[in-house]
């Protein structure tokens, strides 16, 4: 797998997932412009979480059936058909189908996960995997600052048009550039959807699903509350300023960027140990926010960092342990994550509202927590055969 098709798995990647989080910082302008009381603004966001979630269950399998480089393109034809009717929605319902056919068709992220997976020898399916996902973070963290700086120019539409100018580009470069995927025989969707259910009974991918769970609700109770004291006493900061602090997150992000290398070399699971204890101690800078910014960047740096390292490696962990459904495997997977992240945003502001920030700290600080603790359970395990393993392969660091 070379250089130039890792560059453009990952802004394939950046790109999809922003289209479900390019509303975010955008709410308040197209709430105003399209007639939706503040009440009800949330649902921009949910309308393309929810297309993701249905996606995840019913169109990732198809990964394991089809060609996964015809299904990429279609994918981000069919992103750049929702995000335009967004950008040209006169009223609140199509924008709000837009959003949702956007984040269906957005699970392309896991497609082209699971692609680099299946296409990548396994000496470096871990450092391809973690160049691939840090598109991902690019996609999440990016979004907030560039969607600000459109909107300040030319609208709130903007954001949506050129989302889906670059999806359409990205379309046709992934079906002329991207390898061939071959394929053994192919299953039934039938089957491939029992095999999906199936996997939340193996203990190794229950194990790496839990850490995913606890892990993006931590990920998903920062970055969901934090704006709130941030724009309050004593910072009074704009939404541009809160913005920039996802270049911080950013820059903690791709730094683990290397994790994928180091789960090659055999280390995954000590990696994702060192990694949740970083998420925990994250906190205990997060948590200084009232009183100092330069700790609540330092925290930032600390819990992006942990976070892209964790799920580089619990990636590499599950397609290694399934090699022979990659595509159902990931979108099981991500099911934590997304139950995560809505779990996460959920629950801070109704914290900050009734705690004040201490509210959401604790809880991040407790799902870290949890986190390490599902780790350790886990590790404790480890030296036990795993379904999808033999006995003699129970060691390697893809068993556990």
């Amino acid at each position: 797998m070379n250089g130039r098709t890792r560059l453009l798995l990952a802004v394939v990647c950046g790109v999809a997932v922003a289209s479900v989080y390019a509303g975010q910082p955008v709410l308040g302008p197209m709430g105003h412009d399209l007639g939706v009381p503040a009440g009800s603004l949330g649902w921009f966001v949910a309308a393309g979480q929810l297309g993701y979630l249905a996606g995840l269950v019913l169109l990732v399998p198809l990964g394991d059936l089809l060609d996964r480089r015809r299904l990429i393109a279609a994918h981000l034809a069919l992103v750049a058909a929702g995000t335009a009717i967004t950008a040209a929605a006169p009223v609140a319902w199509a924008a709000f189908s837009g959003l949702a056919a956007a984040g269906v068709f957005a699970v392309v992220v896991q497609t082209a996960v699971a692609y680099t997976a299946s296409i990548s020898p396994p000496a470096e399916r871990g450092r391809n995997l973690g160049i691939v996902t840090s598109g991902v973070v690019i996609g999440i963290l990016g979004v907030r600052v560039i969607a600000g700086v459109l909107a300040d120019l030319w609208g709130w539409r903007s954001v949506y048009l050129a989302l889906a100018l670059l999806a359409a580009v990205l379309a046709v470069l992934t079906l002329t550039l991207l390898p061939a995927d071959v394929r053994p025989a192919p299953a039934r969707y039938g089957q491939v959807l029992r095999s999906f259910g199936g996997l939340f009974a193996q203990p190794v991918f229950l194990g790496r699903g839990l850490i995913a769970f606890f892990l993006f609700a931590s990920f998903g109770t920062l970055w969901s509350g934090m704006a709130l004291p941030l724009a309050g006493a004593p910072w009074h900061l704009s939404e541009a300023q809160i913005g920039l602090l996802g270049v911080a997150g950013l820059a903690g992000a791709l730094g683990a960027a290397r994790s994928g290398r180091w789960g090659d070399a055999g280390h995954t699971r000590r990696v994702t140990g060192l990694a949740l204890g970083l998420l925990l101690a994250s906190w205990l800078a997060i948590g200084q926010l009232p009183w100092s910014l330069p700790l609540l960047v330092l925290g930032v740096v600390l819990l992006d960092f942990a976070v892209q390292a964790v799920h580089v490696s619990n990636q590499h962990t599950v397609t290694a342990a399934f090699p022979d459904r990659t595509s159902t495997t990931i979108g099981a997977y991500m099911v934590f994550y997304a139950l995560g992240s809505a779990l996460g945003a959920a629950a801070t502001t109704a914290l900050f509202d009734a705690a004040g920030w201490i509210g959401p700290t604790v809880l991040g600080a407790t799902l870290a927590l949890c986190a390490l603790a599902t780790w350790s359970f886990s590790a404790h395990a480890a030296g036990r055969p795993q379904p999808g393993c033999s006995p003699d392969a129970a060691a390697r660091p893809s068993c556990r």
